[in-house]
């Protein structure tokens, strides 16, 4: 009996949505859970309609769970050894040397952004309009990405930030989800929203010191690290994920 319609669709949720949603639908299947309980059990963007098309072809090929169970559990774990080929380099906003040659932060971030192709998730404490950066969200929008963006807000910062609010530059960004971490939620007084990052796809990640500003990834001294492959990357984004699940990071209005 052919399979093909499985496999493919077990390819794309791979590819929609990432390994360890892949590895949990597996864990689901394998448990017998019903076909409304395993469409939403990742919050990741696309999960649902990726774990549909793999919960109806393992109905339509007549596949047993257990076999179904098995054959994505291996496509995760395959996927998993090969992301598992880490690549690690150093990014500078600031000043170079010609002893020490390092990435610029500014062209990190923006080809992190031009590879995206399914998600995008950045966060930034202060964040004001860098037209390089709003450009690159802008043609990411324009193929579809989703983005998603956490900032700290003047509440949250007290007398440390000022002016227009970090989230309105990225307003501009058609389609721009926009997040931020309610002074309400807050446990510790003085608490702030303060990690720079980026992730792309879950695979690529850039942690640094900068802010998503001119000052930040072009002018001040700033270090960071650019990270390809691995679980990093898709670690991140998950905590990230399952911080907006639960309430912690709010939609910004």
């Amino acid at each position: 009996m052919s399979r093909a319609a499985f496999r493919e669709a077990a390819a794309q949720a791979r590819t929609a949505v990432g390994t360890q949603a892949v590895r949990a639908l597996a864990e689901g299947i394998a448990e017998g859970r019903t076909r409304a309980a395993l469409l939403s059990l990742r919050s990741v963007p696309g999960f649902a309609e990726a774990a549909a098309a793999v919960v109806d072809a393992v109905t339509a090929d007549r596949i047993p769970a257990r076999e179904a169970a098995a054959y994505l559990e291996g496509l995760a774990e395959g996927h998993a050894l090969r992301a598992a080929e880490q690549q690690v380099s150093l990014v500078w906003s600031g000043p170079s040397s010609h002893r020490v040659p390092v990435r610029s932060t500014g062209l990190a971030l923006l080809e992190l952004i031009d590879k995206s192709r399914r998600e995008l998730l950045l966060m930034s404490y202060s964040a004001k309009p860098y037209p390089p950066l709003v450009r690159a969200l802008t043609a990411a929008a324009q193929r579809a990405v989703i983005i998603d963006v956490v900032v700290e807000t003047l509440e949250g910062a007290g007398s440390a930030l000022a002016g227009a609010e970090p989230a309105s530059a990225f307003t501009g960004v058609p389609g721009i989800r926009i997040w931020h971490w309610p002074v309400g939620r807050r446990r510790d007084p003085g608490a702030k929203t303060h990690a720079k990052l980026a992730v792309a796809d879950s695979r690529i990640l850039l942690v640094t010191s900068a802010n998503f500003t001119q000052s930040g990834v072009d002018r001040n001294i700033e270090a960071g690290a650019l990270i390809r492959g691995g679980t990093t990357p898709s670690r991140t984004a998950e905590h990230v994920r399952e911080l907006q699940r639960e309430g912690t990071l709010q939609r910004f209005h």
